[in-house]
């Protein structure tokens, strides 16, 4: 039988994390959105918050203590205060849990010790391609060997802080298998292109990036000979995704349950209504599943179980989910709802891209 209480850990990262929400992401996320510029206090106090050096083996300056679990508790909390935030405090995840779960011993001692200091590392990750039908595992971005190395092409798209990354990781076919390249900034060929405009997360930057004839040497590929296991990678990627947009459902419900509470119409709360009341039942139920799906597949993968079909109906149900309840926070708000002096209308955009958003977070 599975016990999803919290222990005493848990619960207080869950308070911590969503006090750090309240109190500074809600307070600079309209203005971030608005500027299209992250504000780095707000994300240095998210990476202090530890989640991702808890998690480090301690030989790497980490406590050793990695629990999908917490994990997805502590990315939900964040995600509530806001989603482009949250994306770009979860950014170095891109690089270290791949090289936790996949790297050799030799890449680990190279690259894992930068992920245990006060800052975070100006690392990100490209999977994401420009095409529709867009597949994770069937890559068109190339990865051919040759003189000790290996030769990548292809052109990648919604690379989260890629203007500033000093080290990629870079996903490409090999032989019809997918495979990951670490990739330095500045290496010939590789060339971070125009920031993306998106419909959401708009303090997030984001970038295409093109390969052409990048070559790296073989020690780069990310678990040496014997390579990586996309498809974990992958679940750890649609955990995250999972949390975070469980996250931003929870804050649009629970931001038109309060609304609904105190407006009033006719004399009395439009809460009262069977139409508005029977709307934020079908939320609250919605939000509540969604999250044990993520908390099920993380206590599987803690298990050390193969999650790939719990982690993909979990994504497909949480997309849908996220991006129905944010529409009915906007349809219970009415004429306010499409105002950008409400947050609605904000985590309906965000909610709509998370059936895009494979690769671009990861736990």
């Amino acid at each position: 039988m599975l016990d999803f209480t919290l222990d005493q850990e848990q619960d207080m990262l869950e308070r911590t994390i969503r006090r750090f929400a309240e109190e500074r992401m809600r307070k600079v996320f309209r203005d971030a959105e608005e500027d299209g510029a992250l504000p780095r206090q707000v994300v240095q106090a998210g990476w202090e918050i530890g989640l991702l050096p808890t998690g480090l083996p301690e030989a790497y300056g980490g406590f050793g203590e990695y629990s999908a679990v917490t994990n997805v508790i502590g990315v939900e909390a964040l995600a509530w205060g806001d989603l482009a935030l949250t994306l770009a405090i979860l950014a170095p995840n891109l690089v270290a849990i791949p090289l936790m779960v996949a790297g050799t011993p030799e890449q680990q001692a190279e690259y894992l010790p930068q992920f245990a200091g006060e800052e975070p590392p100006a690392v990100t990750a490209a999977l994401v391609e420009p095409r529709l039908r867009w597949n994770p595992r069937k890559l068109e971005t190339t990865a051919v060997a040759g003189d000790g190395g290996y030769v990548l092409n292809g052109v990648k798209r919604l690379v989260p802080l890629a203007d500033s990354a000093e080290l990629f990781l870079i996903y490409a076919a090999e032989e019809g298998r997918v495979q990951a390249f670490l990739v330095p900034a500045g290496t010939e060929g590789l060339t971070v292109g125009e920031r993306e405009m998106v419909m959401g997360i708009h303090a997030l930057p984001l970038f295409q990036l093109s390969l052409d004839n990048v070559r790296v040497p073989a020690e780069n590929r990310l678990g040496g000979e014997a390579g990586i296991d996309f498809g974990l990678l992958l679940n750890h990627s649609r955990l995250a995704l999972g949390a975070a947009a469980v996250g931003v459902a929870r804050a649009g419900y629970e931001y038109a349950r309060e609304y609904a509470k105190q407006r009033v119409q006719f004399g009395e709360p439009i809460a009262h209504r069977q139409s508005i009341a029977f709307m934020l039942a079908d939320m609250a139920i919605d939000v509540e599943s969604a999250r044990l799906l993520v908390w099920e597949a993380a206590w599987k993968l803690d298990q050390g179980q193969d999650i790939t079909r719990e982690a993909t109906v979990m994504k497909q149900f949480v997309d849908r989910v996220v991006l129905d309840t944010a529409d009915r926070a906007v349809q219970i708000l009415g004429g306010y709802g499409y105002i950008r002096e409400y947050p609605v209308e904000l985590w309906l955009r965000n909610a709509r891209g998370f059936a895009h958003f494979d690769g671009i977070a990861m736990i």
